[in-house]
Protein backbone atom coordinates (compact mmCIF):
# COMPACT_ATOMS: atom_id res chain seq x y z
CA UNK A 1 0.00 0.00 0.00
CA UNK A 2 1.29 3.10 -1.13
CA UNK A 3 0.83 6.94 0.62
CA UNK A 4 -2.33 8.53 -0.27
CA UNK A 5 -1.40 11.46 -2.39
CA UNK A 6 -4.00 13.98 -3.19
CA UNK A 7 -3.89 17.47 -5.35
CA UNK A 8 -7.25 19.26 -5.45
CA UNK A 9 -5.73 21.64 -7.95
CA UNK A 10 -5.53 18.88 -10.74
CA UNK A 11 -9.07 17.16 -10.03
CA UNK A 12 -9.88 18.54 -13.06
CA UNK A 13 -7.92 17.47 -16.15
CA UNK A 14 -6.10 20.08 -18.55
CA UNK A 15 -6.57 19.05 -22.24
CA UNK A 16 -3.08 20.48 -22.45
CA UNK A 17 -1.52 18.07 -20.12
CA UNK A 18 -0.33 15.28 -22.28
CA UNK A 19 1.87 17.89 -23.85
CA UNK A 20 3.33 19.24 -21.28
CA UNK A 21 3.46 16.37 -18.18
CA UNK A 22 5.01 19.00 -15.79
CA UNK A 23 1.65 21.17 -15.38
CA UNK A 24 0.44 19.35 -12.26
CA UNK A 25 3.10 20.39 -10.10
CA UNK A 26 1.56 23.35 -8.30
CA UNK A 27 -0.54 21.78 -5.36
CA UNK A 28 -1.29 21.96 -2.40
CA UNK A 29 -0.75 18.07 -2.30
CA UNK A 30 -2.07 16.12 1.00
CA UNK A 31 -0.22 13.14 1.86
CA UNK A 32 -0.98 10.31 4.28
CA UNK A 33 1.47 8.23 5.40
CA UNK A 34 0.60 4.28 5.16
CA UNK A 35 1.52 2.07 7.59
CA UNK A 36 4.42 0.13 6.01
CA UNK A 37 6.05 3.63 5.22
CA UNK A 38 6.64 4.23 8.48
CA UNK A 39 10.05 5.24 9.64
CA UNK A 40 10.51 6.37 5.86
CA UNK A 41 12.91 10.17 5.65
CA UNK A 42 10.20 12.77 5.14
CA UNK A 43 11.29 14.17 1.90
CA UNK A 44 12.17 10.87 0.37
CA UNK A 45 7.94 9.69 1.02
CA UNK A 46 7.05 13.06 -0.12
CA UNK A 47 8.68 13.01 -3.37
CA UNK A 48 7.78 9.63 -4.39
CA UNK A 49 4.18 10.01 -3.39
CA UNK A 50 4.01 13.08 -5.24
CA UNK A 51 5.60 12.18 -8.05
CA UNK A 52 6.06 15.64 -10.21
CA UNK A 53 8.82 16.99 -7.77
CA UNK A 54 12.37 15.86 -7.79
CA UNK A 55 13.61 15.13 -3.60
CA UNK A 56 15.88 18.18 -3.44
CA UNK A 57 12.81 20.45 -4.54
CA UNK A 58 10.82 18.69 -1.68
CA UNK A 59 13.77 18.80 0.69
CA UNK A 60 13.99 22.84 -0.44
CA UNK A 61 10.10 23.50 0.47
CA UNK A 62 10.50 21.79 3.55
CA UNK A 63 12.87 24.10 4.80
CA UNK A 64 11.71 26.99 3.34
CA UNK A 65 8.32 26.35 5.52
CA UNK A 66 5.73 25.25 2.55
CA UNK A 67 5.37 21.81 4.37
CA UNK A 68 2.97 20.92 7.31
CA UNK A 69 2.02 18.21 9.65
CA UNK A 70 -1.35 19.33 10.63
CA UNK A 71 -1.03 22.58 12.11
CA UNK A 72 2.36 22.65 12.80
CA UNK A 73 5.14 23.93 10.08
CA UNK A 74 7.74 21.22 9.58
CA UNK A 75 11.03 22.33 8.50
CA UNK A 76 13.60 19.23 9.22
CA UNK A 77 14.18 16.81 5.84
CA UNK A 78 15.36 13.73 7.89
CA UNK A 79 12.30 14.05 9.67
CA UNK A 80 10.99 10.15 10.63
CA UNK A 81 7.57 9.86 10.03
CA UNK A 82 4.53 7.75 11.06
CA UNK A 83 1.48 5.85 10.57
CA UNK A 84 -1.63 7.99 9.56
CA UNK A 85 -0.11 11.26 9.18
CA UNK A 86 -0.93 13.82 7.10
CA UNK A 87 1.71 15.88 5.38
CA UNK A 88 0.48 19.16 3.29
CA UNK A 89 2.88 20.31 0.55
CA UNK A 90 2.08 23.58 -0.67
CA UNK A 91 4.53 25.40 -3.52
CA UNK A 92 4.83 28.76 -4.25
CA UNK A 93 3.21 30.32 -6.92
CA UNK A 94 6.11 30.26 -10.13
CA UNK A 95 7.74 33.69 -10.83
CA UNK A 96 7.95 34.59 -14.70
CA UNK A 97 11.78 33.50 -15.50
CA UNK A 98 12.67 36.24 -17.19
CA UNK A 99 11.82 39.86 -14.76
CA UNK A 100 11.58 43.07 -17.09
CA UNK A 101 13.68 46.06 -16.83
CA UNK A 102 11.56 48.91 -15.05
CA UNK A 103 13.13 52.14 -14.95
CA UNK A 104 13.47 53.42 -11.34
CA UNK A 105 15.28 56.14 -9.33
CA UNK A 106 18.53 54.36 -7.83
CA UNK A 107 20.77 56.15 -5.06
CA UNK A 108 24.29 54.26 -6.31
CA UNK A 109 26.79 54.92 -3.84
CA UNK A 110 29.54 52.93 -6.36
CA UNK A 111 29.59 51.31 -9.80
CA UNK A 112 32.10 50.13 -11.90
CA UNK A 113 32.25 47.16 -14.84
CA UNK A 114 31.71 44.57 -11.96
CA UNK A 115 29.33 45.87 -9.62
CA UNK A 116 26.82 48.37 -7.91
CA UNK A 117 26.75 49.65 -4.48
CA UNK A 118 23.61 51.30 -3.75
CA UNK A 119 21.47 52.67 -0.86
CA UNK A 120 18.38 50.89 -1.27
CA UNK A 121 14.96 52.64 0.05
CA UNK A 122 12.85 51.06 3.03
CA UNK A 123 9.78 49.80 0.71
CA UNK A 124 11.63 48.40 -2.24
CA UNK A 125 11.57 44.51 -2.92
CA UNK A 126 14.61 42.90 -3.90
CA UNK A 127 13.50 40.20 -5.99
CA UNK A 128 10.51 39.49 -7.87
CA UNK A 129 8.49 37.03 -5.83
CA UNK A 130 4.67 36.22 -5.37
CA UNK A 131 3.10 39.24 -4.56
CA UNK A 132 5.85 41.18 -5.96
CA UNK A 133 6.14 39.88 -9.62
CA UNK A 134 7.86 43.38 -10.66
CA UNK A 135 8.45 46.83 -9.34
CA UNK A 136 11.53 45.44 -7.42
CA UNK A 137 15.15 46.27 -7.44
CA UNK A 138 16.07 43.37 -10.03
CA UNK A 139 13.78 45.25 -12.47
CA UNK A 140 15.53 48.48 -12.08
CA UNK A 141 18.67 46.99 -12.22
CA UNK A 142 18.23 45.58 -15.48
CA UNK A 143 16.93 49.18 -16.60
CA UNK A 144 19.97 50.66 -15.09
CA UNK A 145 22.84 48.02 -16.45
CA UNK A 146 21.29 45.79 -18.55
CA UNK A 147 23.69 46.49 -21.38
CA UNK A 148 26.41 45.79 -19.11
CA UNK A 149 25.75 42.64 -17.72
CA UNK A 150 28.19 40.21 -18.94
CA UNK A 151 26.38 36.96 -17.87
CA UNK A 152 25.87 35.39 -14.47
CA UNK A 153 24.83 31.99 -14.55
CA UNK A 154 24.54 32.27 -18.54
CA UNK A 155 21.62 34.74 -17.85
CA UNK A 156 22.04 38.59 -18.49
CA UNK A 157 20.49 39.43 -15.00
CA UNK A 158 22.35 41.13 -12.01
CA UNK A 159 23.83 38.91 -9.20
CA UNK A 160 21.87 39.01 -6.20
CA UNK A 161 24.39 37.88 -3.28
CA UNK A 162 22.07 39.08 -0.36
CA UNK A 163 19.07 41.17 0.77
CA UNK A 164 17.35 43.32 2.74
CA UNK A 165 13.89 42.95 3.61
CA UNK A 166 11.36 45.40 1.75
CA UNK A 167 11.51 47.84 4.86
CA UNK A 168 14.28 47.61 5.85
CA UNK A 169 16.75 50.05 4.07
CA UNK A 170 20.40 51.09 3.97
CA UNK A 171 23.33 49.61 1.66
CA UNK A 172 23.51 46.79 -0.68
CA UNK A 173 26.23 45.59 -3.21
CA UNK A 174 24.89 43.97 -6.23
CA UNK A 175 27.08 41.67 -8.84
CA UNK A 176 27.37 42.62 -12.71
CA UNK A 177 29.75 40.31 -14.01
CA UNK A 178 30.27 36.37 -13.24
CA UNK A 179 33.73 37.05 -12.11
CA UNK A 180 32.09 39.62 -9.33
CA UNK A 181 29.01 37.58 -8.28
CA UNK A 182 31.05 34.74 -7.25
CA UNK A 183 33.60 36.23 -5.50
CA UNK A 184 30.85 38.01 -3.65
CA UNK A 185 28.74 35.16 -2.67
CA UNK A 186 32.16 33.39 -1.46
CA UNK A 187 32.69 36.45 1.27
CA UNK A 188 28.95 36.50 1.86
CA UNK A 189 29.51 33.10 2.47
CA UNK A 190 32.62 32.87 4.72
CA UNK A 191 31.78 36.12 6.86
CA UNK A 192 34.31 37.51 5.80
CA UNK A 193 33.01 41.35 5.28
CA UNK A 194 31.70 44.09 7.44
CA UNK A 195 28.13 44.31 7.90
CA UNK A 196 26.37 47.32 10.15
CA UNK A 197 23.06 48.09 10.94
CA UNK A 198 21.33 50.85 12.79
CA UNK A 199 18.06 49.99 14.83
CA UNK A 200 15.77 51.79 16.61
CA UNK A 201 14.30 49.15 19.64
CA UNK A 202 11.91 49.69 22.28
CA UNK A 203 13.40 49.68 25.62
CA UNK A 204 17.11 50.12 27.14
CA UNK A 205 19.38 47.31 26.71
CA UNK A 206 21.20 45.49 29.42
CA UNK A 207 23.98 45.35 29.14
CA UNK A 208 24.16 48.62 26.72
CA UNK A 209 26.48 46.24 24.77
CA UNK A 210 26.88 42.52 24.21
CA UNK A 211 26.26 39.82 22.09
CA UNK A 212 22.95 37.58 21.09
CA UNK A 213 24.10 33.99 20.37
CA UNK A 214 20.55 31.72 19.26
CA UNK A 215 19.89 29.42 16.95
CA UNK A 216 17.04 30.55 14.31
CA UNK A 217 15.23 28.38 11.76
CA UNK A 218 10.98 28.83 11.58
CA UNK A 219 8.55 29.67 14.02
CA UNK A 220 6.93 26.12 14.54
CA UNK A 221 3.57 27.68 14.06
CA UNK A 222 3.92 30.28 11.31
CA UNK A 223 5.99 29.62 8.83
CA UNK A 224 6.01 33.14 7.59
CA UNK A 225 7.62 33.92 10.62
CA UNK A 226 11.09 33.09 11.91
CA UNK A 227 12.17 32.46 15.81
CA UNK A 228 14.52 31.34 17.92
CA UNK A 229 14.75 27.59 18.41
CA UNK A 230 16.39 24.46 20.36
CA UNK A 231 15.88 22.23 17.45
CA UNK A 232 16.67 22.15 13.40
CA UNK A 233 17.97 26.01 13.88
CA UNK A 234 20.61 27.88 12.49
CA UNK A 235 23.46 29.04 13.95
CA UNK A 236 23.13 32.70 14.68
CA UNK A 237 25.37 35.44 16.52
CA UNK A 238 24.40 39.11 16.53
CA UNK A 239 26.78 41.69 18.35
CA UNK A 240 24.83 45.32 19.51
CA UNK A 241 26.22 48.33 21.30
CA UNK A 242 23.56 51.11 22.29
CA UNK A 243 24.62 54.23 20.37
CA UNK A 244 21.93 56.64 21.99
CA UNK A 245 19.17 56.18 24.47
CA UNK A 246 16.12 58.24 25.50
CA UNK A 247 15.39 57.30 29.12
CA UNK A 248 14.33 53.56 29.29
CA UNK A 249 11.73 54.34 26.74
CA UNK A 250 13.87 53.66 23.19
CA UNK A 251 17.27 53.32 22.42
CA UNK A 252 19.46 53.73 19.01
CA UNK A 253 21.75 49.82 18.46
CA UNK A 254 24.33 49.00 16.38
CA UNK A 255 24.37 45.45 15.62
CA UNK A 256 26.99 44.30 13.48
CA UNK A 257 26.05 40.49 11.94
CA UNK A 258 28.90 37.21 12.56
CA UNK A 259 26.26 35.04 10.70
CA UNK A 260 23.30 35.92 8.36
CA UNK A 261 20.12 34.15 9.25
CA UNK A 262 17.13 35.52 8.01
CA UNK A 263 15.68 38.49 9.65
CA UNK A 264 18.08 38.08 12.07
CA UNK A 265 18.23 41.60 14.14
CA UNK A 266 14.72 41.41 14.13
CA UNK A 267 14.66 37.95 15.83
CA UNK A 268 17.02 38.70 18.41
CA UNK A 269 16.60 41.98 19.43
CA UNK A 270 12.97 40.38 20.11
CA UNK A 271 14.21 37.70 22.14
CA UNK A 272 15.89 39.54 24.72
CA UNK A 273 12.92 41.82 24.63
CA UNK A 274 13.76 44.91 23.07
CA UNK A 275 12.11 44.42 19.80
CA UNK A 276 12.07 47.30 16.94
CA UNK A 277 10.17 50.10 16.81
CA UNK A 278 7.26 49.65 14.12
CA UNK A 279 8.36 45.37 13.28
CA UNK A 280 5.15 44.36 12.09
CA UNK A 281 6.44 41.03 12.45
CA UNK A 282 7.93 40.64 15.66
CA UNK A 283 6.54 43.35 17.53
CA UNK A 284 3.42 41.07 18.85
CA UNK A 285 2.36 43.18 21.69
CA UNK A 286 2.20 47.06 22.93
CA UNK A 287 5.79 46.93 24.32
CA UNK A 288 6.25 47.78 27.93
CA UNK A 289 8.95 50.02 27.38
CA UNK A 290 6.16 52.84 25.51
CA UNK A 291 5.59 53.67 29.07
CA UNK A 292 8.35 55.60 29.31
CA UNK A 293 8.66 57.46 25.91
CA UNK A 294 6.58 61.25 26.31
CA UNK A 295 3.23 61.22 24.99
CA UNK A 296 3.85 63.51 22.45
CA UNK A 297 6.31 61.02 20.74
CA UNK A 298 4.70 57.95 22.12
CA UNK A 299 1.61 57.70 18.97
CA UNK A 300 3.98 58.53 16.14
CA UNK A 301 6.78 55.72 17.35
CA UNK A 302 3.49 52.98 17.95
CA UNK A 303 2.16 54.09 14.37
CA UNK A 304 5.81 54.14 12.83
CA UNK A 305 4.86 51.50 9.04
CA UNK A 306 7.96 49.52 9.10
CA UNK A 307 10.83 47.89 11.42
CA UNK A 308 12.89 50.61 12.41
CA UNK A 309 16.21 49.01 10.65
CA UNK A 310 18.91 50.53 8.17
CA UNK A 311 21.84 48.67 7.32
CA UNK A 312 24.26 51.75 7.88
CA UNK A 313 27.97 50.45 6.64
CA UNK A 314 29.13 47.94 4.02
CA UNK A 315 32.92 46.38 3.54
CA UNK A 316 34.46 44.55 1.56
CA UNK A 317 37.45 43.51 -0.49
CA UNK A 318 36.26 43.92 -4.58
CA UNK A 319 36.42 40.28 -5.67
CA UNK A 320 38.05 41.10 -8.68
CA UNK A 321 40.82 44.34 -8.02
CA UNK A 322 41.34 43.16 -4.21
CA UNK A 323 41.07 46.89 -3.55
CA UNK A 324 39.04 47.20 -0.08
CA UNK A 325 36.21 48.88 0.00
CA UNK A 326 33.77 50.81 2.61
CA UNK A 327 30.42 52.19 2.34
CA UNK A 328 27.94 54.23 4.23
CA UNK A 329 24.58 54.95 4.38
CA UNK A 330 22.65 57.97 6.13
CA UNK A 331 20.05 57.49 8.04
CA UNK A 332 16.34 57.84 5.63
CA UNK A 333 14.63 60.77 6.82
CA UNK A 334 11.52 58.57 8.20
CA UNK A 335 13.94 57.25 11.14
CA UNK A 336 15.97 60.38 11.52
CA UNK A 337 12.50 61.96 12.42
CA UNK A 338 12.11 59.77 14.69
CA UNK A 339 15.49 60.38 16.30
CA UNK A 340 14.64 64.13 16.38
CA UNK A 341 11.07 63.66 17.77
CA UNK A 342 12.25 61.34 20.60
CA UNK A 343 15.64 64.48 21.13
CA UNK A 344 12.45 67.14 21.46
CA UNK A 345 10.55 65.04 24.29
CA UNK A 346 12.42 63.47 26.63
CA UNK A 347 11.04 61.04 28.82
Amino acid sequence: MSPRTENPSASQPDPAASAAPDVAIHGPFHVTVAAEQAGTRLDRLLAGAIGTLSRSRVKALIEEGHVTRGDTVVTDPSESTRAGAGYTVSPPAAVAATPQAQAMDLTILFEDRHLIVLDKPAGLVVHPAPGNLDGTLVNALLAHAGDELTGIGGEKRPGIVHRLDKDTSGVMVVAKSDAAHQGLSAAFASRDLERAYLALVWGLPAPPAGEVQADIGRHPMDRKRMAVVTRNGKHALTHYATERAWGNGCALVRCRLATGRTHQIRVHMAHINHPLVGDPVYLRRLPAASRNVAAAARDTLLAFPRQALHAETLGFRHPVSGEMLRFHAPLPPDMQALLTLLDGNPS
